[in-house]
């Protein structure tokens, strides 16, 4: 079955009756009853299927788990509250009985860097980064470290750069370690870290899943190796999604295939437009023949499907003349997040990155200059206007 079939009906209606919901509905309760207390035992000792409180497991995010398990080739998935909690449920399962050491992607997420700095570290766990695109220096990094998880984006944040998943893997795997991998920005469209041999795929279910910048929500899947370790964290930890949250998202993702499609698409024409304008020094986007990753694009990624964030530098500016040029902005949305149905653009130095130390910035190379688009679902052709008269107000 192609992703596109079972976007839509991957999840829903589980239990066909005489009258079923062809939807899933959202189910509210905190806690639920039995016919008798020995049902309700054996539910509580998952035993048996069944719903006996909300932290545990609840219908809708069930629903939601399901679908995601058939769009990443999981065999069990945990609905979170954010996408944050979600990274962080996943290196902990992963650490569960591995030694606490991580080898990270010298490219992350601000806040990711910020957990694993801020939050891990000092609990004892020894962080380290290492560039994921140099197989030789990750490989001398994981072995120096006996580490016990990799952690990767499938696209890194910021600039864009794509790590070997499947060779990467190969060398989880002969070390020990677990492989965890941020998909946010590829989507299951793009790659499927699990098939590649990941051991956990993560995102941000706030971003391209559901869609439409109405839900903030992160999930995990994996294999069955880890996932009752991981429904076990959960239950002592509670940080579950809610279920007008999972409603929402299993709304947005059966069309998400769809919106994908043509984000990636407009986020072609923008990067191309992008790359010849004569204010622009550098932009970052997949589809670039000269990419530095361009052989691992090439091997893992679909045939005109790049994704859709673009990341460009601005001739001259600094944090001044980047914020006269988006605030000239007059369709594209200056807002902090991705992945909506509208174009959004941020300022990484200002907001996804901020939290990093000017050094630490410098050494990833997130500049005063830079700034990242995510191109959304409406026109090229008014987005490159938007771009076009924004940049008449650039130095």
């Amino acid at each position: 079955m192609q992703i596109h079939t079972k976007a839509v009906h991957a999840g829903d209606r589980k239990k066909p009756g005489a009258q079923t919901p062809v939807t899933t509905p959202i189910f509210t309760a905190a806690s639920y009853t039995c016919e008798t207390m020995a049902q309700l035992d054996r539910i509580f000792g998952r035993e048996e299927e069944g719903y006996c409180y909300a932290r545990y497991e609840n219908p809708s995010n069930a629903a939601l788990e399901e679908l995601m398990c058939a769009l990443e080739g999981g065999q069990g998935a945990l609905a979170c509250a954010s996408g944050m909690a979600a990274i962080h449920m996943a290196v902990m399962t992963a650490l569960a009985d591995r030694r606490k050491s991580i080898v990270a992607a010298g490219a992350l997420y601000g806040a990711t860097v910020s957990l694993l700095m801020n939050v891990l570290e000092p609990a004892g766990v020894a962080v380290r980064f290492a560039d994921v695109c140099d197989l030789d220096q990750l490989r001398t990094a994981v072995a120096e470290a006996e580490a016990g998880c990799i952690l990767m984006e499938t696209i890194s944040n910021p600039l864009l750069r794509v790590g070997p998943i499947d060779r990467i893997a190969e060398l989880a795997r002969e070390t020990g370690a677990a492989l965890v991998v941020d998909n946010t920005f590829a989507t299951p469209l793009l790659v499927r870290p699990l098939a590649l041999g990941a051991h956990f795929t993560v995102h941000s279910l706030t971003k391209y899943l559901a869609g439409h910048g109405d839900v903030l929500g992160g999930i995990v899947v994996t294999g069955s190796e880890h996932f009752d370790n991981l429904r076990a964290l959960s239950r002592a930890i509670g940080p579950v999604l809610g279920p007008f949250e999972s409603y929402l998202t299993m709304r947005g993702i059966k069309t998400f295939p769809l919106r994908m499609e043509r984000q990636c698409a407009n986020a072609r024409r923008v990067a191309a437009w992008l790359s010849a304008h004569p204010k622009i020094v550098h932009v970052y986007f997949p589809s670039d023949p000269r990419h530095p990753d361009a052989a691992a694009i090439q091997r893992l990624f679909p045939p005109d499907l790049y994704g859709a964030i673009v990341s460009f530098e601005i001739a001259g500016a600094g944090r001044e003349e980047i914020f006269r040029f988006m605030d000239a902005l007059q369709l594209i949305v200056r807002a902090t997040s991705l992945g909506d149905v509208h174009s959004m653009m941020l300022y990484p130095v200002m907001s996804s990155h901020r939290e990093i130390s000017p050094k630490h910035r410098e050494r990833m190379g997130i500049g005063e200059g830079l700034v990242r688009l995510s191109v959304g679902i409406e026109a090229a052709e008014d987005i490159l206007a938007d771009l076009e008269q924004a940049l008449g107000c650039a130095p």
